[in-house]
């Protein structure tokens, strides 16, 4: 697995965007659903990663949005066939090292409470739940984590 900053304005990282949004809209309403787009990923102060297998094929992505005070996770998702194969692992790990090289000592996220393999992923990384955070409201379908660096 190769794991590199990459635009998210390209056609295979769009599908997988929009696998993921079609993924989120199914477990929860809209109101509940707090995606990036792909403009807003590509704003100053965002690193977008794409991990890609053997073949160059993208088999995940994750972004990191730097806050006033801290780090958010934000799209993070890893193709279906490729669960269970450590690239959601090896993404997180990656922008918990960007993260602390960039000086932030705190990352924070959102993940919805139908996503058992996300939270079981991020409480492995060290991510505790906490209250909601930024613009967040109270949302009993969504859980905020944060791990201090």
């Amino acid at each position: 697995m190769i794991i590199n900053a990459e635009s998210p304005d390209q056609p295979e990282v769009r599908a997988m965007l929009e696998q993921l949004d079609a993924y989120c809209a199914s477990l929860y309403p809209a109101e509940s659903n707090h995606l990036m787009d792909i403009a807003s990923l590509l704003q100053d102060g965002v690193l977008f990663l794409v991990a890609r297998d053997v073949e160059g094929r993208a088999a995940g992505c994750a972004a990191l949005v730097r806050r006033e005070g801290y780090g958010e996770i934000k799209r993070m998702f890893v193709d279906p066939m490729r669960r269970g194969g450590g690239t959601g692992r090896q993404l997180l790990e990656q922008l918990m090292m960007f993260a602390r090289m960039s000086g932030l000592q705190v990352l924070r996220l959102e993940t919805g409470i139908h996503q058992p393999e996300a939270i079981g992923l991020y409480e492995r990384a060290g991510f505790v739940r906490c209250a909601p955070f930024g613009d967040y409201q109270p949302d009993p379908l969504s859980l905020f984590m944060e791990k201090s660096l």
